[in-house]
């Protein structure tokens, strides 16, 4: 039979279309994995956003985190920031801890959440304790020598405290109980930034505190408000910095070198013993490892050339990596740092195999499932074949050239069947292959015995079957 005359038969074409349809799936499955693994890539580098919370509105930090803001949007960085305006470094905390912020800025020494890690230090933060002298009276040229000439001298004194923080009354504390002064015996005012023209002038304050950074504008204009309208200031050492940071990790033992606030006079004349207190960016352990090394990454990228714009920029510092660190860095932060970051290949690539095992499995266990689901087809396949065997010995026996027609459509039935076991995927090429073997035993056997047949077989001779 031809192969024309197989595809008029009733059942080819249904069969055919069932195959195209199984091609059309197939190629729709392939566009539908091609989106999602361009969705899944496009999700993975796509910019991501970051929240943190800074205070309070018109501070060095506010202004900071703005800038790094649009320089990471200018730069189109794969990680960009959302600023959050809070009212000071506890209202900051209180929103990381809320997870209304992703960062906070804040110092080391706050009440921070159980999982606040460092992610990068803006600044050191040191502690200027000072005194004053007083003017000396008219006429006289003897200068005035100011009572308290050390952090002992304080008890019993009134002491003033920049800033309305709460943590900086603590840390006087601190320095007080180390120098071996009991902090109830020192009284303690505080002042808001905007009230040191008044600090400066009450004349119940003995010694001033102020902390922040060396180049502080705040601590620079209350030493020179301080020495205008009480007398030239004594600053005071913490003496026992060393032995205070060793028991209280979250500070530091610091130097102020002299001539810091002021050259002439200088102001101190030497280099003062202090401590200082990290002021930094903090972040949950939760947040992403990748999102807190591209942060970390784009930040001291940009840290030089954004501190020609804000100066504060330069004095942006890595975190303390080691693992005994007071705050311990967040291990996006730690990674970058320390080199150990990995790329995406080396961060994936076990999953990548693992999806890979894991669609060929599935591919092996449709196609054992399809082979057996196919298993009657199969069977009725080898049948046919078996069938197809059988009928050649009829066709030896066969004594009329009517007999051979008929055994003719009888192998045309098995053939149009055994294709359709092919289409439907029940069987292999090389099946086929076998077929074709008996097909062409047969077609012989057939001319064979119409050669014996003889006359009786004259006339129109039925078109021998094509081998596959």
């Amino acid at each position: 039979m031809s192969s024309s005359e197989l595809d008029k038969t009733p059942d080819a074409p249904p069969r055919r279309r069932k195959r195209r349809d199984y091609s059309l799936l197939v190629l729709a499955a392939g566009i539908f994995l091609f989106g999602a693994a361009a969705g899944g890539l496009y999700y993975v580098l796509r910019p991501v956003t970051l929240r943190i919370a800074v205070g309070p509105p018109g501070s060095d930090d506010q202004k900071l985190v703005q800038a790094l803001a649009q320089t990471f949007a200018r730069d189109a960085s794969p990680v960009r920031l959302t600023p959050i305006t809070t009212e000071g470094a506890v209202e900051s905390i209180a929103l990381m801890a809320a997870k209304k912020a992703d960062l906070a800025v804040a110092r080391g020494d706050l009440d921070l959440p159980a999982d606040a890690q460092s992610v990068a230090i803006l600044r050191k933060n040191v502690v200027v304790l000072w005194s004053v002298a007083g003017h000396p009276p008219r006429g006289s040229k003897k200068p005035p020598v100011s009572k308290i000439k050390e952090i002992g001298d304080l008890a019993g004194h009134r002491v003033g405290v920049i800033g309305r923080t709460k943590a900086n009354v603590n840390l006087l504390r601190v320095i007080l109980s180390e120098s071996g002064v009991n902090p109830d015996k020192v009284t303690v005012t505080q002042f808001a930034t905007n009230q040191i023209a008044e600090m400066a002038r009450d004349p119940a304050i003995d010694a001033f505190m102020a902390v922040g950074p060396l180049n502080s504008k705040i601590t620079t204009e209350a030493i020179a408000a301080t020495a205008k309208a009480r007398g030239e200031p004594k600053f005071l050492a913490i003496e026992v910095s060393e032995a205070l940071a060793q028991k209280h990790p979250l500070y530091e033992a610091e130097e102020i070198p002299g001539s810091t606030f002021n050259t002439s006079p200088a102001r101190p004349e030497d280099k003062v013993d202090t401590v200082s207190v990290n002021h930094l960016i903090i972040a949950p352990k939760s947040l992403s490892e990748t999102a807190v090394a591209a942060f970390v990454r784009q930040l001291f990228t940009v840290r030089s050339s954004l501190a020609r714009e804000v100066p504060s920029a330069a004095k942006i510092e890595k975190p303390d990596t080691d693992k005994d660190a007071a705050l311990p860095a967040h291990q996006g932060a730690a990674a970058y740092i320390d080199g150990t970051e990995r790329t995406f290949l080396e961060k994936y690539t076990d999953y990548i195999w693992g999806a890979i095992l894991v669609l060929s499995g599935l591919g092996s266990a449709g196609a054992w499932l399809r082979h057996y689901l196919k298993r009657d087809e199969r069977e009725q396949y080898e049948e046919h074949r078996d069938h197809l065997l059988a009928i050649i010995s009829s066709v030896r026996l066969a004594d009329t050239p009517d007999e051979l027609t008929a055994l003719q459509s009888e192998a045309d039935r098995l053939l149009r069947e055994t294709l359709n076991c092919y289409d439907d995927g029940a069987i292999e090429e090389g099946d086929l292959a076998a077929i074709s073997l008996v097909l062409d035993q047969f077609n012989h056997a057939v001319a064979d015995r119409r050669a014996a047949i003889g006359p009786a077989s004259e006339g129109a001779e039925p078109a021998r079957m094509r081998a596959l």
